[in-house]
């Protein structure tokens, strides 16, 4: 392994409820759904409707914009509802699966043999092209750019996050042929966790392997783009996560269409939190049924992790880019003299409580923000915890006044949401940073492009 690059920035936040390396059982659900809004810009146009008879691999919908990136069906059924919320804009389209999820045979194509305009050709037909996302903004990547180059962070240090390690094991081999598909596209960039990841990770072939140690956020591809080669003015990147890495390796090594995936349980309201596995936009009630707490008995429940995810509801599904579930419990209770009470159960990331004598203890925390609103103050708290070369309080504050240029300036190319999810969670002014970038990154696709 080449040499470790050590970030000394960041901050681990130790919630209970990790899960152990082993795999629980459930059934598979009948529903599935693919969720327009896990995709930033995106205007969906489309291709079927209610009540029609589908295969897996099958188009659901395509991108008004980017009319070559098609959205596909994970299994094979009918179109049970497209939901709409405002202004008639989808929300969900649900499909009944008629079937227990299995993978597609398609044709093969030889890497080695093919251009990168068969390749990208046939992620698009596939589907698999919506797998990536494009740096800056993290949106759907254009097929038609040449991208400067492609990232996957092999490790997750969010809290609760799963372990990838685990993940691909037994996949090893279906993850190389992923990467050199990828290769064929744009130089690959792999992020490793030290030392201690997996052989297929730290060996990979035809990849740039970078190692990283640090606390949270050092599994973020953001901050191992920033830190290994970073994004210039008219530059873009592609990411793409491990799991999704090996799917692409299966459609062109085994010929096979596969939308299983492995998503794990965890959080301090869930009562064995353990790994599943399960398909692509499936509903989440088999995994918590029996498992995790439901919203009635106070927990809160998300696709995603405490910081960046989504809030679900028992019967919803998962994120088409999440593998954990977490839930916790829901801060909707008041509590006499709130942050200024003393505790031994109490996280601080400024070392406001006596806990952060106690080593490495896990905490149970809920959704409270203890505080409201109020004006931010340049005070240096974020930078703590952000380690790249940006100055994420100052960009919040240009963001806020609309200074496009300054913006610019100040680095809001380099990052997203989940780059700063820290910010979030360390800010005394309790403004939401993350909504805040969304908002400026919208007005640079808007103003900019």
């Amino acid at each position: 392994m080449s040499d470790v690059i050590k970030l000394k920035k960041g901050l681990d936040i130790r919630l209970k409820g990790k899960a152990d390396t082993v795999y629980g059982q459930a059934a598979s659900p009948e529903l599935y759904a693919i969720k327009p809004t896990d995709f930033f810009g995106l205007k969906p146009k489309m291709q079927v409707k209610e009540g029609d008879k589908i295969e897996a691999g099958s188009t659901l919908f395509t991108d008004k914009n980017l009319t070559d990136v098609r959205f596909v069906s994970p299994v094979s059924g009918i179109v049970e509802a497209i939901r709409r919320g405002e202004r008639r804009a989808i929300l969900e389209v649900v499909v009944r699966a008629s079937e227990k999820p299995a993978p597609v045979e398609i044709e093969k194509l030889d890497t080695a043999k093919a251009s990168r305009e068969q390749v990208i050709d046939k992620l698009l037909q596939t589907g698999a092209w919506t797998y990536f996302r494009q740096r800056p903004y993290n949106v759907i990547a254009n097929p038609t750019l040449n991208h400067k180059a492609i990232f996957i962070s092999t490790f997750d240090t969010a809290p609760l996050a799963p372990d990838y390690d685990h993940v691909i094991r037994g996949n090893e081999e279906d993850f190389q042929a992923g990467v050199d598909v990828l290769a064929k596209i744009a130089p690959v960039y792999i992020g490793t966790h030290g030392n201690n990841s997996s052989k297929a990770f730290i060996g990979a072939r035809n990849a740039t392997v970078t190692a990283f140690e640090g606390a949270h956020p050092a599994g973020c591809v953001g901050v191992q783009i920033n830190h290994t080669n970073p994004i210039n003015a008219g530059e873009t990147v592609l990411t793409i996560q491990p799991q999704e890495v090996v799917a692409i390796g299966k459609i062109f090594a085994q010929g096979k269409l596969d939308f299983s995936r492995v998503v794990v349980l965890a959080g301090p309201e869930v009562r064995k939190p353990l790994y599943f596995r399960t398909t692509l936009g499936a509903q989440v009630s088999t995994i918590v049924a029996g498992n995790a707490k439901t919203a009635d008995e106070g927990a809160r429940l998300i696709s995603g992790n405490v910081l960046t995810g989504k809030q679900i509801a028992a019967d919803g599904f998962l994120g088409y880019y999440d593998s954990q579930l977490t839930a916790i419990t829901e801060g909707n209770k008041s509590e006499f003299f709130g942050w200024i009470t003393p505790g031994c159960n109490k996280f601080s990331a400024s070392r406001t409580f006596f806990t952060w004598l106690q080593g490495k203890k896990e905490y149970t925390l809920d959704t409270n923000t203890h505080g409201e609103q109020r004006a931010i103050v340049v005070s240096g708290e974020m930078e703590k915890v952000f380690p790249m070369d940006i100055y994420p309080e100052h960009l919040i504050k240009a963001i806020l006044d609309r200074d496009i240029d300054k913006m610019i300036e100040l680095g809001i190319y380099e990052v997203v949401e989940e780059d700063m999810a820290l910010c979030d969670f360390v800010n005394t002014s309790k403004l939401p940073i993350q909504k805040i970038l969304r908002n400026g990154l919208a007005l640079m696709m808007e103003e900019v492009g």
